[in-house]
């Protein structure tokens, strides 16, 4: 079956009191329009964005998404079936047609294969139930369950006011009958706009048979407000939150941890509180994140331990590591097995060898350093020169002292020291000292003479 999803992105959302569109606002660090999408976008075969409002800033953040995408504009808002129908021209025939809206961000991929697979060559609505549906477009049905219509709060009856079951927005429908149903909605209403819920009767009165899907509130919620954000915020984290509990991993707080991508994770690991995990991170068996941590696009193996108030952005942490606490690993860097990075140590494109410590208030950037290496505190990899970046090497079993500066490109061989306080210009050798500082001078009775 191909599918072709429609993303209505073309609200203005103008009681969120802000500039941009309302599908770019932010939900888990990522706009409400890129959280949309990443759920859709491995069942989908093509995708068309609906833009109107802020049209040229929508159409930015669609550039950064993968697929094959199209870009349709609703030039005046006068409704969603006007909005879905601007995107028809892009949807090839016999193709099933998914419709999704930029601000309804917290679907899951679960739900959206059941929709589809519910839709055969017909239409399939997606339904909630609520306590109080006043407001809502009622779903009215036959005696054999299947939808007839759409009853809006004004239209409904008492006895249709009663019904608990509502339409979403949401649905699924072959290319065909969608765009034969649309060319029938008329904008008889106050508004004066083309209402896609109109569709059901129109359907139904071709004696098509409607199924419905019914998901929980929270998966069909927008938001039209920055109060109704901060809800929707509030249920993400809690949605990814309890993804996590399920997987087996321990959470100090799940109500404080902010999951903004994708977590992978062996057995017995645990999360402390105030921590941030996004992009793709992969964690190993007995994995330890301490509170105030934030990882981005991050792998760390079994049994290491990242402490405190660390940040982690595009970086591979081997086994048996410890990293922090305050340490800052950017992208490109290494940790392999056993090697610790310590408090106040940033490290970039940096490979650490097997055992090797940087244990205190150092900079290694564009670095290879061997196995079972110490570097002192206070050291710093001098890798720009104000035009390019050098890479400096350290070999096994070397040690550098403390406040050096080790000006790239250059070398220190394995079992090999540098002296502390020295600035290191030229290769030193295997098994040889490094110093590179000025000479002592005393001056006697200096301070007699000032005074």
């Amino acid at each position: 079956m191909n599918i072709h999803t429609v993303i209505l992105a073309a609200g203005e959302g103008s009681r969120m009191l802000s500039n941009k569109a309302k599908s770019l606002q932010p939900l888990g660090g990522h706009s409400m329009l890129e959280r949309i999408y990443s759920t859709v976008y491995s069942i989908t075969n093509e995708t068309s964005f609906v833009v109107g409002y802020e049209k040229d800033s929508v159409i930015e953040e669609i550039k950064k998404f993968e697929g094959t995408l199209h870009i349709a504009e609703q030039k005046k808002a006068i409704g969603t079936a006007d909005a879905v129908k601007c995107a028809l021209p892009k949807i090839s025939n016999n193709h099933m047609v998914l419709v999704l809206y930029g601000d309804v961000p917290l679907i899951t991929q679960e739900t959206l294969k059941e929709i589809i697979s519910l839709s055969d060559d017909c239409l399939t609505i997606l339904s909630t139930i609520m306590e109080s549906p006043f407001g809502y477009g009622r779903v009215k049905k036959d005696s054999s369950g299947h939808a007839v219509a759409i009853v809006e709060e004004k239209d409904a009856s008492n006895n249709e006011k009663e019904i608990q079951e509502v339409f979403t927005g949401i649905l699924c429908c072959k290319k065909e009958l969608l765009e034969a149903a649309i060319s029938e909605v008329d904008n008889n209403n106050a508004a004066g706009e083309y209402y896609l819920t109109d569709i059901v009767s129109i359907i139904a009165s071709k004696g098509y048979k409607i199924k419905t899907c019914i998901v929980p509130n929270e998966e069909v919620k927008g938001a039209n407000t920055i109060t109704e954000l901060s809800e929707l915020e509030e249920i993400y984290r809690s949605m990814k939150s309890e993804e996590l509990l399920n997987m087996g991993i321990s959470l100090s707080d799940k109500s404080r941890l902010d999951v903004r991508g994708s977590i992978s994770a062996g057995k017995d690991c645990h999360i402390d509180v105030n921590v941030i995990l996004d992009g793709d991170i992969v964690l190993g068996n007995n994995v330890s994140i301490g509170p105030n941590t934030i990882l981005k696009d991050v792998e760390v193996g079994d049994n290491s331990i990242i402490e405190a108030f660390s940040h982690l952005v595009s970086a591979k942490v081997g086994k048996n590591c410890s990293i922090g606490p305050y340490a800052r690993l950017r992208e490109g860097s290494h940790i392999d097995d056993g090697a610790k990075i310590g408090n106040f140590v940033e490290t970039k494109k940096t490979t650490l060898g097997k055992g090797t410590k940087a244990n205190h208030f150092a900079y290694l950037g564009d670095a290879e350093i061997g196995e079972d290496s110490n570097i002192g505190a206070g050291t710093i990899t001098c890798n720009y020169d104000g035009k390019n970046k050098h890479k400096t090497k350290v070999g096994d079993n070397s040690f550098v002292g403390t406040n050096s500066s080790l000006v790239a490109p250059v070398t220190i061989g394995s079992n090999s020291y540098v002296a502390a306080g020295s600035v290191i210009t030229k290769d030193v050798p295997d098994n040889a000292l490094g110093v590179g500082r000025a000479k002592q001078d005393n001056k006697e009775n200096w301070s007699k003479k000032k005074n």
